[in-house]
């Protein structure tokens, strides 16, 4: 049995829908919607899956699916499993991922009650901002004293914003990026004001890249789709 230290594996997928979707008859659409509820409730129960609405939000993603698991497998096969439904096949994956769960370095003197980040615990924010982010190898050369100072600051600026809920994921050696960053909040104007101010931190002078940047609306998964036209 896996234990409450097990990480586990996060995968965003962003699918862009074809035209032809939005060519089918309503009975049609209606059909495909109920195939993947169907999908998503059979592997609700031993995964996380959070659907969010891009559409009107990013001209090259419709729908982004949040998913979470000790076990790679189980995102392989939803990922598979929705491929396979008509919606799937009508669409393409545009942007996607992979991260895993892991313990802060940086948080050893700012530990909170649930917050080992070592599962992944989604809010019920209506918003969901997403991007890859990639440090300088600089970065890592710096002294572990050195890099302890530079993010007290920027923590302590995340502070600044309690509405605003960070989940932080780590890419190394699992995809292209460093990690991978979810803010969770219902005040997207709390979200902005947040990055501005983390531009004239100092942690920001090592910031290789944090784009393309999502903004994700969180809905019932049957209007998700009803966004879709």
């Amino acid at each position: 049995m896996a234990g409450p230290d097990q990480r586990e594996f996060v995968r965003f997928a962003f699918h862009k829908v074809s035209p032809a979707w939005r060519s089918l008859e309503a009975g049609e659409r209606e059909d495909a919607t109920a195939e993947v509820e169907n999908v998503v409730a059979r592997y609700a129960e031993g995964m996380m899956i959070r659907p969010y609405s891009t559409v009107g939000t990013r001209a090259d993603a419709d729908l982004c699916l949040w998913t979470a698991s000790r076990e790679l497998g189980s995102i392989q096969d939803f990922a598979r499993d929705f491929s396979s439904t008509r919606l799937g096949r009508l669409s393409e994956v545009s942007h996607s991922f992979l991260a895993m769960t892991k313990r802060s370095m940086y948080l050893e003197t700012h530990q909170h009650p649930g917050q080992e980040r070592l599962h992944i615990r989604p809010s019920r924010a209506k918003y969901m901002f997403v991007y890859p982010f990639v440090k300088t190898r600089q970065w890592y050369l710096l002294p572990k004293a050195e890099r302890q100072r530079i993010m007290d600051v920027h923590i302590a600026t995340g502070h600044k914003y309690p509405s605003v809920k960070i989940n932080t994921t780590y890419s190394f050696g699992l995809d292209d990026q460093d990690f991978v960053v979810a803010f969770e909040t219902n005040e997207p104007a709390d979200f902005l004001d947040l990055v501005m101010d983390l531009r004239e931190t100092e942690s920001s002078l090592y910031t290789v890249r944090d784009t393309p940047i999502f903004t994700c609306v969180g809905k019932p998964l049957r209007e998700i789709v009803a966004d879709l036209g």
